[in-house]
């Protein structure tokens, strides 16, 4: 386990001549020259934290996620895993096990030795001195005895180990190290419940199982950090949420710190303790689901978080908290009226979201529109409503029989208002 601590990281990368003048920033060190993917990046991820970064596509969380794990190099800030600033150490020292998209696993070899491979592997990377503090200080003790028993190791009892492995167990050479990496190998298969699949071969495995493989195979190195790279972007959507409650039970029962990225907003919001939305490089807002929910610091977090998307209206503001638009007028609770006492007679972006939209009677303070889609779930039915050429998205209950081409009066509910600074896109209450 470790804290995680991202002190202003950028990253940059040299701008094409195909690279349009608006995608160009000025890097830290104030050249002109480069593409600027990560701006400002502050995030500090408690020990044991589920971390979700979650974004639009090309908005940086991957290559965050790349930068922590040693795979891209940082341009500027620091990055500290476990109070070690790990800037300049390879992948290998940073005690980091990562999960793909892709699972990545060795075609050529069994589940076993899948799960095994990075613990065969830990001694390339330990020190020619045998020196451990390095090791010690990033937080591997659980890995200790193994590391050492491997570094100890004769040549030959390796070569023995590798000249028998294919054979009937009663005729292979077990080394004090084989055994170690056996008794984890076997505990992570049991805990992913993939025990009778140890002897397959990726190709003999469905994607579930796959992507079991490659969870187990961080796992058994025991590292300090997970880095889950869309690891559920593969599946179906009822092996998706199986696969889902099963990462999360894990990491609440390892307690190991981790750092999930995707970009379905599904996950983030059930699989995270907390959520970091990502938006053309730099962080937007970090808070727990249901703050980013209720309490949203922008339009584009507003806009990102729920499903079907929130809807945006311009309203002119008349102290005290009023809002005005051609077609309805509507009081809002009196604890706007501080806020927008600056923006009386101003323009402002009205926010609500589908579900704070009910279907009411004619009254000044509701909305008329026309009913020009109609989609019934069977749990609800959501409502596509056309008003004077805007379009609102309404979520009401099964029972409401509403056709398409219906004259609607949609009743919007005061205390569930959002409202945004129309230039900057700025949460009025934030």
């Amino acid at each position: 386990m470790a804290h995680v601590v991202l002190e202003n990281v950028y990253k940059t990368f040299p701008a094409s001549p195909q690279t349009r003048s608006d995608d160009v920033a000025a890097s830290p060190s104030g050249s002109q020259d480069a593409l600027s993917v990560l701006r400002r990046i502050n995030l500090e991820i408690e020990d044991g934290e589920f971390m979700v970064l979650v974004g639009p596509s090309g908005c940086g969380k991957s290559t965050l996620l790349r930068l922590l794990a040693g795979l891209e190099e940082i341009s500027a800030g620091s990055i500290w895993v476990g109070g070690q600033r790990v800037n300049d150490l390879p992948p290998k020292l940073r005690d980091i096990a990562m999960v793909f998209q892709s699972y990545a696993l060795y075609p050529h070899l069994t589940v076993y030795d899948n799960l095994a491979f990075g613990l065969r592997r830990m001694r390339a990377g330990k020190p020619a001195s045998h020196d451990f503090s390095k090791l010690e200080a990033l937080g591997q003790d659980a890995n200790l005895e193994l590391s050492r028993v491997l570094t100890e190791s004769r040549w030959w009892e390796d070569a023995l180990v590798s000249l028998t492995r294919r054979l009937p167990p009663g005729l292979r050479y077990i080394s004090e190290a084989e055994r170690l990496i056996d008794e984890r190998v076997r505990a992570v298969a049991k805990m992913l419940q993939i025990g009778p699949l140890l002897s397959r071969f990726p190709r003999q495995l469905s994607g579930g199982q796959k992507q079991r493989v490659a969870l187990g195979r961080a796992m058994a190195r025991n590292p300090q950090v997970f880095l889950m790279d869309e690891p559920l972007s593969n599946l179906d959507a009822k092996l998706r949420t199986e696969t889902r409650a099963q990462i999360v039970n894990l990491q609440r029962q390892l307690g190991i710190t981790t750092i999930y990225v995707t970009h379905d907003q599904v996950e983030a919001m059930t699989m995270g303790d907390r959520i970091a939305i990502m938006n053309q490089g730099q962080i937007q807002q970090v808070a727990v689901p249901l703050e980013l929910y209720q309490r949203p610091a922008n339009r584009f977090v507003a806009e990102f978080i729920g499903s079907p998307t929130m809807n945006f209206l311009p309203v002119q503001v008349q102290t005290p908290s009023v809002l005005i638009h051609p077609k309805f007028r509507l009081s809002i609770p009196s604890e706007w009226d501080e806020i927008l006492k600056p923006y009386d007679g101003r323009t402002v972006t009205l926010g609500i979201r589908p579900e704070h939209l009910s279907i009411s009677l004619p009254a000044p303070k509701n909305l008329e529109g026309q009913v020009i889609r109609v989609e019934s779930l069977g749990s609800e039915t959501y409502l596509t409503v056309n008003l004077d050429g805007e379009t609102l998205q309404a979520r009401i209950g099964p029972d409401q029989a509403v056709r398409m081409g219906e004259t609607v009066w949609l009743a919007i509910s005061p205390d569930k208002v959002h409202l945004f600074d129309p230039e900057t896109g700025v949460s009025l209450r934030a």
